[in-house]
């Protein structure tokens, strides 16, 4: 197996709801079967489904590749989203709600369409939360907490057109920081 020996990894990826909800998948099985299909310099941070790797080749066929393997081994279909580390570091230098400790970056398989990304950023789910979407990227700020809000990503998929998984700052940070490393 591949495993991280002190190489940057070329990609952060990023797995939506992994370990709640019943979809269980252990950070060791996920070294595996990202090394399985090529990837070198594996790691994982946290049991949420960040997973830093360079992968083999295309990184989008790498990604699905992935979604393709966990699905077939677990059941369950989970997108897999990756970015560079200077991408993920270019989204969260971006971040209007830097100052909140309960702010977000919810990085989305596409670029919404304009009209939908403003539609969206002017609703008011009742939480007091705040919106922008910058490129492919959504910054949310929770004031009441992630926990609180009643914005799942199925409404995010729907208004948006697009998919995504979020990320805190303080875990984006450090996927930057470790895949830098």
């Amino acid at each position: 197996m591949n495993y991280r020996r002190g190489m940057p990894a070329s990609r952060i990826v990023l797995l939506r709801a992994v370990n709640v909800g019943g979809a269980k998948l252990p950070m060791e099985r996920l070294r595996t079967i990202a090394s399985d299909l090529g990837a070198t310099d594996v790691s994982t941070y946290i049991a949420s489904g960040n997973l830093l790797c360079t992968p083999p080749g295309d990184p989008d066929s790498f990604d699905r590749a992935l979604e393709q393997a966990i699905s077939d081994e677990f059941g369950y279909f989970r997108e897999v989203i990756s970015r560079t580390p200077d991408e993920v570091a270019a989204a969260l230098a971006a971040s209007p709600f830097t100052g909140g400790k309960h702010a977000h970056i919810y990085f989305l398989t596409g670029v919404p369409d304009a009209d939908a990304a403003e539609a969206f950023c002017a609703t008011d789910f009742g939480g007091g939360e705040r919106f922008a979407v910058i490129g492919a990227d959504l910054h949310i700020d929770y004031p009441e907490g992630a926990g609180a809000t009643k914005l799942t990503p199925a409404k995010i998929a729907k208004l948006l057109g697009v998919t995504g998984t979020g990320r805190n700052l303080r875990t984006t940070a450090t996927l930057v920081e470790r895949a830098r490393a």
